[in-house]
């Protein structure tokens, strides 16, 4: 295999020199020309990986469904088998989508909520309950929000035990910037001298036992803060970022793989991979 595989001589005295690669802990930070995707696919495509993906489209975010399948079916993990799980209360609205051969979706109904806010905490929990049906069929998993699209490839580059995504609003800050739970009641805390980065509640993932643990871990924090009265600022955001302090990401990728369109592309952007569509809020959230 490798004596016909044709990419470019890699070398370890040149390369990106506007970001950062790798963080403290040793973790690799993905950007555009950090990687061989030629080399990275013929690594993992012969192990014959399962992929797998949640996405929520409960209430008015049906709406979101459609491109997100249809940009997913160009750029998520093309030549892999790919398994996407959606998650709504509108069955009947979820769009045909045409599957190129190893890819299917499945829908799983769930009830409807007043409160924006409650259907962001319990993904975790329904997430976790996926996972646990999953066991011994699925290799990863990534959990990605469904008012998005792919615009570029998001593949084998980003598989790890534990992958967060730089949330783009925020990557060129300070942590006391950050948006992190500041009242030490929650168990989403992080007081002013913590944490690494500020990442995405709209994707993170990794290896499916690894997510399993964390979705459970985030969902417990979250059920235990709701007992006490407490529900941190972000929701399941706050407490993944805790979680991620906690327990370092084997891999993190650069905004790249979460952009917002409001957002005018920066320098470093090379690619945008994943970005946030623009919407009007108030018209979609049920208590926006």
């Amino acid at each position: 295999m490798w004596q016909r595989l044709k990419y470019d001589q890699p070398s370890i005295t040149k390369g990106r020199t506007d970001v950062v690669t790798v963080t403290p802990w040793l973790a690799p930070v993905i950007w555009e020309s950090t990687f061989e995707p030629v080399l990275l696919d013929a690594i993992f495509k012969p192990k014959n990986l399962t992929i797998a993906a949640s996405v929520f489209a409960v209430g008015k975010y049906v709406q979101f469904l459609k491109d997100f399948l249809e940009t997913s079916e160009k750029f998520f993990f093309i030549g892999f088998n790919v398994h996407i799980f959606v998650f709504t209360d509108r069955p009947q609205d979820v769009p045909k989508v045409q599957l190129a051969a190893g890819r299917k979706i499945s829908v799983r109904k769930v009830p409807s909520s007043k409160r924006w806010q409650e259907i962001s905490a319990r993904r975790m929990e329904m997430v976790h309950a996926l996972l646990r049906d999953l066991r011994g069929s699925t290799h990863y998993v990534f959990c990605l929000d469904v008012d998005s699209k792919f615009h570029g490839r998001w593949g084998s580059e980003s598989l790890s035990e534990t992958v967060a995504v730089v949330h783009p609003g925020y990557y060129g800050d300070g942590r006391s910037r950050f948006p992190y739970e500041r009242r030490p009641q929650s168990r989403a805390y992080m007081a002013p001298s913590d944490g690494d980065f500020y990442y995405c509640g709209g994707a993170f993932g990794g290896s499916l036992d690894q997510v399993l643990e964390l979705t459970q871990v985030c969902s417990k924090n979250y059920r235990d803060d709701e007992k006490d009265g407490v529900e941190a600022a972000w929701q399941e955001e706050s407490h993944l970022n805790r979680y991620f302090w906690e327990n370092k990401p084997s891999k993190v990728l650069s905004p790249e793989y979460l952009w917002q369109d409001f957002k005018p592309r920066n320098p470093e952007i090379h690619i945008i991979r994943f970005s946030g569509v623009n919407k009007n809020y108030a018209a979609i959230r049920p208590n926006a």
